[in-house]
């Protein structure tokens, strides 16, 4: 694990990671106590939000895959490879039956933002290369 890792995970203490080929700084938190629970990122002026299920859902996944997966990173509207955790992620046959994004327009990079913080809570091993990075399930 090669990233910035502080913070509790709170909007008032954020956790400050870096994109799995350490190229990007971002802040992430949990909003437990939102409408729809939520992980927010927040890259510069961009914010983005998942569900914050995603985490768990996707850890799943990964124990029953068995092996690496290919993060996919890609924006919303953009097509996805097959067998990448970014498909999975708007997938309609994932658990959550589409879009684990919660913002319209800002949907995608779920592999990208959420994947560090998965790592970060020990739940994934997590490539950091420059490109066609790589994770897979722990526990």
């Amino acid at each position: 694990m090669n990233m910035v890792t502080y913070g509790s995970g709170e909007k008032d203490d954020p956790w400050v990671l870096k994109t799995p080929p350490q190229s990007s700084e971002f802040e992430a938190w949990r909003e437990r106590s939102a409408q729809v629970p939520a992980l927010i990122i927040q890259v510069g002026k961009t914010r983005l939000s998942y569900h914050l299920r995603g985490i768990e859902d996707a850890h799943a996944m990964l124990l029953a895959h068995g092996d690496w997966m290919l993060l996919g990173n890609a924006d919303e509207g953009k097509a996805t490879r097959e067998e990448t955790l970014e498909h999975w992620a708007r997938a309609a046959e994932n658990p959550l039956g589409g879009y684990y994004g919660l913002r319209k327009g800002y949907r995608g990079r779920f592999a990208n933002y959420v994947s560090p913080v998965m790592e970060l809570l020990g739940l994934v091993e997590l490539e950091h290369n420059a490109r066609n990075n790589r994770l897979r399930a722990l526990g």
